[in-house]
């Protein structure tokens, strides 16, 4: 039996929205188990503060300023990426946005198309990118990579408020069944579907109302904590899911 499945040992992984929340999670489990990361995010100087942390893990770091729903900042990470490491092997999209709204006709067209380009634009970018290269023998030597799209439970169960974020998070698992397709066999393609996490985005919601609400709508009765994302999003950047792809992996605790 192999023990390393979980190594990423020398690996060169990319998070996007990597400097807080679910992302920032990724980037230190990611180099505590071994990987140099380029933490990509909108906020240069808090993707600073994280590479700091990371290097002293003894691990390389790269903050990137990077905005997601903006095709040539995708175009710009691959560069980086390519230009610092000469290589990729594991991408994670993260960068995400759910701006809420007082009713459906109240979306204007900017914030649909805000909605969509981050969500849904960057994430198809950047994977064509990268993925190509890394189904190609100009990888560095790589054989191959993982890439993780960060979906929600928005995809398939949305709110009233979400409608838009929810179907530019159904097009994610989509492009997830056809990029496994597209750029297999050497490539995985897979995705994380969350439910409501404790991340620092809560600090807005009334937390003792979603508390009562969770005890009776999910199975773990409870929102998850940031760290409860790192099993599967290790399972899915490491050698662990070697024959997993295409997969959408519910991360939700369970809604009734």
């Amino acid at each position: 039996m192999n023990t390393d499945l979980f190594d990423l040992t020398d690996r060169v992984t990319v998070v996007t929205g990597g400097s807080r929340g679910l992302g920032r999670e990724m980037v230190l489990a990611f180099a505590q188990y071994g990987a140099d990361v380029v933490i990509a995010s909108r906020k240069l100087d808090a993707c600073e503060a994280l590479a700091r942390e990371v290097e002293q893990l003894g691990r390389r770091a790269l903050p990137v300023a990077y905005h997601a729903g903006v095709w040539g900042d995708n175009d710009r990470l691959y560069d980086a990426v390519y230009e610092q490491f000469g290589r990729c092997d594991v991408l994670v999209n993260n960068a995400g946005m759910s701006p809420l709204y007082p009713s459906i006709e109240a979306v204007d067209e900017p914030l649909y198309d805000k909605v969509m380009d981050v969500n849904l634009k960057g994430p198809f970018r950047l994977s064509a990118l990268v993925g190509a290269r890394m189904a190609g023998p100009a990888n560095g030597g790589s054989d191959g990579g993982s890439i993780i799209f960060v979906s929600s439970i928005a995809a398939r169960r949305p709110g009233p408020n979400e409608l838009v974020y929810g179907a530019a998070k159904a097009g994610v698992e989509n492009l997830t069944f056809g990029l496994a397709r597209t750029l297999g066999p050497t490539v995985r393609v897979n995705c994380i579907a969350p439910g409501p996490f404790l991340t620092d985005i809560s600090r807005a919601w009334d937390l003792d109302s979603f508390r009562k609400a969770a005890k009776a709508g999910y199975a773990l009765g409870r929102g998850g904590e940031p760290d409860e994302i790192v099993g599967t999003a290790l399972y899915l950047a490491t050698d662990a899911s070697s024959y997993t792809t295409g997969a959408v992996i519910p991360v939700d605790g369970g809604p009734r």
